[in-house]
């Protein structure tokens, strides 16, 4: 037994890290030494995509706007890339054709972070607000050497936007706020296909009306574009959504969808259209099984994360920038004390460790490899903690012992009005204090400050 410290006076458990991070002092100094790691990392790790897939944007409304073009003539000079997106996303960039490319990655960037402080807030608000400078300093260092998210704002992306919609239905949902549940999904599925998905969502979980809202509002979105771009939509619908050749090569390293690892395989053919449908089924088939339990539990955080790494998987291709859908994952994982497990999944997703299969992913290392982040995507999608009771913290353990304590005071005085033996006194304490607290339930706010995500008690067998 050494209490804090251990042999040789190394600091052990929370208490020793409490006591190294004791004084404002220490906590900055840890924020600069990690932020000078962040920036020798930026340094020497090629990050910038040279806002990419934001110059497509830009170009396609320009064309469009400016020049008499067609939304999905476009390509980026001296590539064959151009816009992939449904036509009511070229609605929604249309006021990029009023200012000038630098100005519109400016306002880009600013985007990107707005609605990635309204994903931290919706995943984990309080507990942010609860650790004060410190827990924001230290999340601000972190994040950006998670790979997909740095890859985002690089690429000038529209992910994180998409994400802040969708988990702002789920906070509706979670709050019991269902009147206005679905636009936030009928947006994301009407700029993007793949958030579609959280509509069957709702109708698992039995909120048809939230599920009527999102698929009218796609709907209307959708109407409006044909409205405003009839021949781009005819062309987009018929032509441009099942040409996935526009989008890229689905073996290029980057694809980390169930599509990906089929084309890795069959190269240089083509893989198997039928064998992919199977495998798309089965992911699906798991999917409703594993969010059956969170949506019996009413606990609509787990049962977005588990769609967001459904979509992952089952879209033709997922670039490596598309895996932002992870980080409701990961509040779940944290929210369930996996904290082994999170950091050693965001230390590989920081890792770009499928590039070293970019030139050949063939051989049993590139099978495994060059495929590390849909095998990441694929455990949490079987394995993420749900529909399962949130260990006691320290919080709740202060309030359950100190719950003993007060009925222990109780029992002495009432021992005290009733004369009764000072022995039966201290045998009732002591059963009491050998007592498990009782279990919270669903409604009452997650020690770890999650208090959207409803704690999801063990549903039925």
């Amino acid at each position: 037994m050494y209490g804090a410290r251990g042999r040789g006076g190394d600091v052990r458990g929370p208490e020793g890290v409490s006591a190294v991070l004791s004084t404002d002092r220490r906590r900055l100094a840890l924020v600069l030494v990690l932020a000078a790691a962040v920036g020798v990392f930026t340094a020497t790790v090629p990050l910038l995509r040279d806002w990419f897939d934001l110059r497509v944007y830009y170009g396609t409304v320009d064309a469009w706007v400016h020049h008499g073009g067609r939304i999905y003539d476009y390509r980026v000079p001296g590539t064959t890339y151009g816009f992939t997106y449904p036509p009511f996303a070229a609605l929604g960039m249309l006021p990029m054709a009023l200012v000038g490319l630098r100005t519109a990655i400016a306002f880009g960037l600013l985007l990107n972070l707005a609605a990635l402080a309204v994903v931290l807030l919706l995943l984990a608000g309080p507990a942010l607000r609860r650790h004060g400078w410190f827990g924001l300093a230290l999340t601000a260092c972190l994040l950006p050497l998670f790979e997909p998210l740095r890859d985002t704002f690089s690429f000038g992306q529209v992910n994180l936007v998409l994400l802040a919609l969708v988990l702002g239905d789920a906070r509706l949902l979670s709050r019991g706020r269902g009147r206005w549940a679905g636009v936030g999904i009928g947006l994301a599925a009407a700029i993007k296909l793949t958030p579609a998905l959280f509509i069957v969502l709702l109708l698992l979980g039995r909120r048809r009306r939230a599920a009527g809202v999102a698929t009218a509002v796609a709907a209307a979105a959708t109407g409006l574009a044909a409205w405003a771009a009839p021949d781009a939509s005819r062309f987009y619908w018929t032509d441009a959504l099942w040409d996935t050749g526009r989008v890229g090569r689905l073996a290029y390293v980057s694809n980390q969808s169930v599509q990906g690892v089929l084309a890795r395989l069959a190269t240089p053919g083509e893989p198997s259209r039928a064998l992919w449908a199977t495998a798309v089924l089965l992911v699906l088939c798991v999917w409703a099984w594993r969010a059956w339990r969170p949506l019996a539990a009413g606990d609509w955080g787990a049962a977005f994360a588990l769609t967001g790494l459904t979509a992952c998987l089952v879209s033709p291709i997922t670039w490596v920038h598309h895996l932002v859908w992870l980080l409701p994952s990961f509040a779940v994982l944290l929210r369930h004390r996996r904290l082994r497990i999170a950091a050693a999944l965001y230390g590989v997703l920081c890792s770009s460790v499928v590039w070293l299969w970019f030139d050949d992913a063939s051989g049993l290392d590139g099978f495994l490899g060059s495929n590390t982040y849909t095998w990441i995507t694929l455990g949490l999608l079987l394995w993420l903690p749900v529909g399962e009771a949130v260990r006691d913290g320290p919080d709740r353990a202060a309030v359950s012992g100190a719950g003993v304590v007060s009925r222990g005071l109780r029992a002495v005085r009432t021992t005290r009005l009733t004369g009764r033996h000072p022995r039966k006194v201290r045998a009732r304490v002591s059963r009491q204090g050998r007592e498990a607290p009782e279990r919270a339930s669903p409604s009452r706010a997650d020690p770890n400050g999650a208090s959207w995500i409803s704690r999801a008690a063990p549903g039925p067998p």
